[in-house]
């Protein structure tokens, strides 16, 4: 692997939440993607120098170089926000209306946590009740726990088949593709439309898990990805399910006492011997996404410093400044909320200073933020 520049700005020490914070116009936070994908503006940073220099994604493919390793996030968004009643106790017990339930992470045989809203009636031991478009009760989960911010754990009753024999996994997913809404995350003020369940999902999108967007691979395209194998980019895929943790506010003042939720990811042996062959090969790895960015350092880590093996876990890492990146040479990312640890995470890859110049650049040059945003290249 070529030697990486070590950027400006990246010590650690005493920093603050707060010290990752910048100033961002309502107006400028992405409601849209853009009428057609793949054509957002796309700003690019010299990690060494902090130059920046504006672009359009379709430039991209020439920011690439022949023998590069682009790696890939394809997990897939799961409509994952669903509205359901609670089941009347009493007779004389008036209906409540419709419930918002956000799935955010899988726990167990049949459990998930999950976001409810308005949650404060919510009570455990209550049986929520989830209905299609016609009316018919299609889905039924009992509560068996309140966690420390007011989400539940949620126990869903087995789903029966055509044959009548109760089984989940796969049925249950098409059920939440019949009853689900597209989960758009929270600084998107509208309702999800039919076309967010196709812009919402990257092009190669194939493992379903995630609750949000890996949203830096929203702007491939297959002729994109066609166009880079055809100039001698190697492209490789990793799966991290993205859990609302990526929205969740950071609680704390320090940067030292940031602790994130865990996500599951799996390596595929044919992953691992692509980033291996890029490392002894002294090839370039490129990152689409922080997701990727914190599948392959997690793999790193697991291995302490050896060739990464083929796996599947579960990571609840933290890169923030000060953090020893030991695969990744460029990242390709979107632009991320103020004192975020996606942000910090950035910053650690390209040197806080310069990374809170550029966002400054981004937002004099408007620049469109978050999830259906413009992006940045960084290199």
């Amino acid at each position: 692997m070529p030697e990486s520049p070590t950027p400006k700005g990246n010590s650690a020490e005493h920093l603050r939440v707060a010290d990752f914070d910048y100033e961002l116009p309502e107006e400028l936070i992405a409601q849209h993607p853009p009428a057609e994908r793949g054509t957002s503006r796309m700003l690019v940073m010299d990690r060494a120098s902090g130059v920046v220099d504006d672009d359009f994604f379709a430039g991209f493919r020439g920011r690439l170089r022949r023998g590069d390793l682009l790696v890939l996030n394809d997990s897939r968004v799961i409509p994952a926000r669903l509205y359901a009643r609670r089941t009347l106790r009493r007779e004389r017990e008036k209906p409540t209306g419709r419930i918002e339930v956000m799935l955010t992470e899988p726990v167990a045989e049949n459990q998930w946590r999950a976001l409810v809203r308005p949650g404060r009636k919510i009570a455990i031991g209550e049986r929520l009740i989830f209905p299609d478009p016609t009316g018919e009760i299609v889905l039924e989960a009992d509560v068996l726990e309140r966690g420390e911010f007011g989400d539940r754990l949620l126990q869903f009753a087995p789903v029966p088949d055509s044959a009548g024999i109760g089984f989940f996994a796969n049925h249950f997913f098409d059920i939440l593709d019949r009853i689900g809404h597209v989960p758009l995350p929270p600084y998107i003020h509208r309702d999800d439309a039919e076309a967010d369940r196709d812009r919402y999902q990257t092009v190669f999108a194939h493992e379903r898990g995630s609750v949000a967007a890996p949203t830096a691979g929203l702007h491939f395209t297959p002729q994109m990805l066609e166009s880079l194998t055809a100039q001698g980019v190697e492209i490789a895929r990793v799966t991290l399910h993205v859990g609302l943790g990526t929205f969740a506010p950071l609680r704390v003042e320090l940067v030292d006492e940031v602790r994130l939720h865990s996500e599951c990811y799996t390596v595929s042996a044919e992953a691992a011997a692509a980033i291996n062959r890029a490392v002894a090969e002294g090839r370039r790895i490129v990152a689409a996404g922080t997701t990727v960015v914190r599948t392959l350092e997690s793999a790193a880590l697991a291995v302490a410093g050896a060739p990464i093996q083929p796996h599947s876990g579960a990571t609840a890492i933290f890169i923030s400044p000060g953090f020893e990146f030991r695969l990744i040479d460029a990242l390709l990312t979107n632009f991320h909320l103020p004192q975020s640890s996606l942000l910090m995470l950035v910053s650690a890859f390209a040197g806080r200073e310069q990374v809170l110049a550029a966002y400054r650049h981004a937002v004099e040059q408007k620049y469109r933020f978050f999830s259906y945003g413009d992006c940045m290249f960084i290199a």
